[in-house]
């Protein structure tokens, strides 16, 4: 059977507002230099003339990657598909969100059409791409998974009605078999995993039986090909209950990998894709602790680098990092959430003050790169509670940094038990992220808080560097420093492509853009006469 899934990246970062006007905006930050600089005795300048010299060749600072990663959900339905003998054509979901001309959609005999939700988090943007779904591929049934549909099958079918079915949780077994019965004209009750159409039901759809995958003895999936990073998933669901996430509802029942079959997927990825390093996208890669001391024994020897997500209130010992170390890790991700215990209490968060400041500062002494996130206007949090936040993070923070804006993503977040206590209110239903408020603020001085916090922070702290607009280029900048020289060169981009938001005068901007490129002068890093005499070739970090 001929199918075509629709699958990969949603329509935007939250959050990147904070970047536009600016030198670093994704999509017109050139132009927003040259109408800033106009004038001025730096009206040439740009971030892509920044350049140095390594091993005889000049290279831009600012490089694209040189190397795709695989989407995860992509090639894992395509293997589980094609097992089953199913032929998939695949589109890429983020053409549904780009103003430019998208990439022309397959064409061909399909008898379903797949939609991925797990990158999308507002109805009106699911709206958009069901609809453009029913419009490109007319007459066949549009069949949802991932996260999103997963929390909302319900609204979902009762307001969007191009919707034919949705696999709940576990799709290895759920997709094939409903594709089999499709192909055959049978009734799809007897699939596991399912919600349906149903004309006789008083809700318009009728639900099977909820089974759960067995992730040991199914083959964890591999995309085609040679890759340098492939995405990993090695559990579902999650053991813990932190009130701003949905995530343990899409699977209630936490399963996990064990540590030699995360071993065994990760040495076969090496030898059979060529892969170097594996970004683990689980929630929370470092539990259990059993499989983590199993997997600090057996990754040595694997020889994989790898990033993945921790807990603050795992990192106790100075010993841990160092075995985290020595199995490769080079990257880790802890959402600290506030520096607040009230906070922190109000989000379930189960760690403290404490357990955040002794991650940070064993991170901070270790030898791994981080990158930890905080959130401004959970419900509850005061300002003056989210001062201590803004405090550590101007005062003491060093390394990457992530702090958002606390948003609404549905109904389905355990934060609604607080609604009364709290006093959550959401004042338009279409637009939940931007017009919530409670009993400590409103949605808007969450967004003030962010934005005064990050000014701050770029301006006092020197160590502490914005993990926002770095994702479209190659990391580490400078492959051949070590990491805190890296920290420096960031710090000194991100003051130069912000001074648009920092100084309304460009004449004021010109000395303190200057200053900055002493700093970076000090690592190497030159102005070049023209972006286009530095080179395109791939510098790799080693």
């Amino acid at each position: 059977m001929d199918v075509v899934l629709v699958s990969g990246l949603g329509p935007t970062l939250k959050n990147s507002d904070y970047l536009a006007t600016t030198m670093l905006d994704r999509q017109s930050g050139d132009a927003n230099t040259a109408a800033y600089l106009k004038g001025t005795d730096l009206e040439d300048f740009g971030l892509r003339r920044l350049g140095f010299r390594h091993n005889g060749t000049d290279y831009p600072l600012l490089r694209p990657r040189y190397y795709n990663v695989p989407h995860l959900t992509t090639f894992a339905v395509q293997e589980i598909l094609e097992r089953a003998g199913h032929h998939v054509d695949t589109y890429d979901a983020t053409n549904l969100w780009t103003d430019d001309l998208p990439a022309p959609a397959p064409q061909g005999d399909y008898r379903a059409a797949l939609l991925s939700t797990s990158f999308i988090w507002t109805d009106r943007d699911l709206r958009h791409a069901v609809q453009w779904i029913s419009a490109t591929y007319p007459g066949i049934p549009i069949v949802l998974g991932g996260q999103y549909s997963n929390l909302k099958y319900t609204s979902l079918m009762r307001s969007i009605p191009e919707i034919d079915y949705i696999v709940r949780g576990d799709g290895e077994e759920a997709l094939p078999g409903l594709l089999t019965a499709l192909e055959k004209g049978s009734d799809p009750e007897t699939v596991p995993n399912l919600v349906y159409r149903h004309s006789r039901e008083l809700l318009g759809y009728r639900m099977s039986p909820f089974e759960y995958l067995d992730l040991d003895a199914f083959p964890s999936p591999s995309p085609k090909g040679q890759w340098r990073v492939i995405p990993y998933e090695s559990m579902r669901g999650c053991p813990f209950s932190c009130k701003f996430c949905s995530f343990p509802a899409a699977s209630p029942k936490w399963r996990y990998k064990s540590a030699q079959k995360i071993a065994d997927d990760w040495r076969r990825y090496a030898d059979e894709n060529g892969a170097s390093y594996i970004s683990a996208m689980d929630s929370t890669f470092t539990v259990p602790p059993t499989r983590l001391r199993e997997l600090m024994r057996l990754l040595p020897d694997v020889g994989v680098g790898w990033e993945g997500y921790s807990r603050a209130n795992v990192l106790k010992t100075p010993e841990l990092i160092a075995q985290l170390a020595a199995s490769h890790c080079q990257f880790l991700s802890i959402g600290f959430e506030s520096m607040s215990d009230s906070t922190l209490r109000y989000m379930n968060k189960k760690v403290t003050r404490k357990d955040n400041l002794r991650a940070f500062r064993l991170l901070n002494e270790g030898g791994l790169g981080y990158r930890c996130s905080f959130m401004a206007g959970y419900p509850g949090e005061r300002p003056e509670d989210f001062a201590e936040t803004r405090d550590f993070l101007s005062e003491e923070y060093a390394g990457h940094f992530m702090l958002s804006v606390f948003s609404i993503s549905d109904e389905t977040m355990p934060l609604w038990e607080d609604k009364e206590a709290l006093r959550i209110e959401v004042h338009d239903p279409d637009d939940p992220d931007y017009s919530w408020s409670h009993i400590g603020m409103d949605v808007h001085t969450a967004r003030r808080l962010n934005h005064t916090t990050l000014d701050r922070v770029r301006q006092v702290n020197d160590r502490a560097v914005l993990r926002l607009w770095q994702a479209d280029y190659q990391h580490l900048l400078m492959p051949q420093l070590g990491r805190w020289e890296n920290i420096a060169v960031e710090k000194a981009v991100e003051r130069i492509g912000m001074t648009p938001r920092d100084h309304s005068d460009p004449a004021a901007a010109v000395p303190q853009i200057r200053k900055q490129l002493d700093v970076l002068s000090r690592y190497g890093v030159a102005l070049y006469p023209r972006a286009d005499v530095l080179s395109d070739r791939p510098l790799f970090h080693t």
